[in-house]
Parts: structure tokens; C-alpha cells; sequence
């Protein structure tokens, strides 16, 4: 039951309509072997799943990672990178757990560096979404990176920061359809 109540999770995040910006964020306790669609290959620790959207004349792909925090095995997170239908924007979305506080955005750091906060584009019954645009500069930061931190912000004050491997992540981006 919790694989499919996952699965369709996934789906309303890969569906969901795309906006000018995107980040991903996440689910509560993910497992990372969940993903809608079918799994075509693995990078590092990364997986790229592909699916037929209802409604769409072709299959997307996306890289998908599923991760908790480290000391709250509730608080996870579903990070996507997909391209838009028309394959001209590439996207990162991130789906976060209900409960985050909305208006403190959704924080990156990636080794060591702050990369700054997006807010939350909608929430879903099952988690908020926070989307950017994925330009150059960030895919460079992203490529070349070991390790980024996702914060979501339960008070003003109390940041989790939700681990993240960039390990493949250059990798399985240029092989995204």
C-alpha cells in the first residue's frame, strides 16, 4: 500500500504543471528504490524513470532521488530533474513533507556553499513543491559538486537540512532525454 501511495506521489510531481521556476522537494519517509514509471538506468545515486503521462503523445524521463534526513527519518525529501514537454527547460523540483513552513522557502547548500532559498510553488495532499529553472550556472554548481543540502524550515528558527549525493548527477543530466 505504501509503495503505491508513493508511486502516485511521484506521479502528481512529475505531472503537475510546470512552472518558471522549479526545486524539488519531499516525502515523508521515501524509500529511494520508489519511482513511477519504469527504471531505465542508474547513475551514481541517481535513477532515471520514464513513464507516458496520461494525456502525453510521449514518454518523460527524470532523475529522481528519494532521501530522509539523517536524524529524523520522517522529514524526507523527493528530488527531480525532468525537462519540460517541449524539452527546452530543464528543471529541478523538489517535494517536501506537509508541515514546512511555507513562507522561509525551501534552502540549498552545496558543499559548503550557500546557493540561496526558492519558495514553494503549491502543496499537494501529499507535500509541497519548490521548482527552479535549472540554468547553467546551477548545473555547474550541481556537476560538480559531492554533496548538496536541501533545508526545509519547521519554525523560523529551525532548519533540517536533507542530504543529497550529486554522485552521477552530471552523468545521468546528459543522458535525460
Amino acid at each position: 500500500m505504501r509503495f503505491r501511495l508513493l508511486n502516485k506521489m511521484v506521479a502528481l510531481v512529475l505531472s503537475a504543471p510546470l512552472f518558471a521556476v522549479s526545486i524539488l522537494a519531499g516525502l515523508v519517509s521515501v524509500s529511494p528504490a520508489l519511482a513511477q514509471g519504469v527504471v531505465k538506468a542508474q547513475y551514481g545515486d541517481w535513477q532515471m524513470s520514464c513513464d507516458t503521462p496520461p494525456g502525453a503523445s510521449s514518454e518523460q524521463c527524470a532523475l529522481i532521488q528519494n532521501v530522509t534526513a539523517e536524524d529524523q527519518a520522517n522529514v524526507g525529501l523527493s528530488v527531480i530533474v525532468l525537462k519540460t514537454a517541449d524539452k527546452q527547460v530543464q528543471l529541478l523540483r523538489v517535494l517536501a513533507p506537509l508541515g514546512v513552513l511555507l513562507p522561509n522557502g525551501l534552502g540549498l547548500n552545496v558543499d559548503g556553499t550557500n546557493i540561496g532559498r526558492v519558495n514553494f510553488v503549491r502543496c499537494l495532499p501529499t507535500g509541497c513543491i519548490a521548482e527552479v529553472v535549472l540554468k547553467d550556472d546551477l548545473i555547474a554548481t550541481l556537476s560538480k559538486g559531492t554533496s548538496a543540502i536541501f533545508v526545509v524550515f519547521r519554525t523560523p528558527e529551525e532548519g533540517v537540512g536533507i542530504p543529497v549525493s550529486l554522485t552521477g548527477f552530471a552523468d545521468g543530466l546528459s543522458q535525460l532525454p
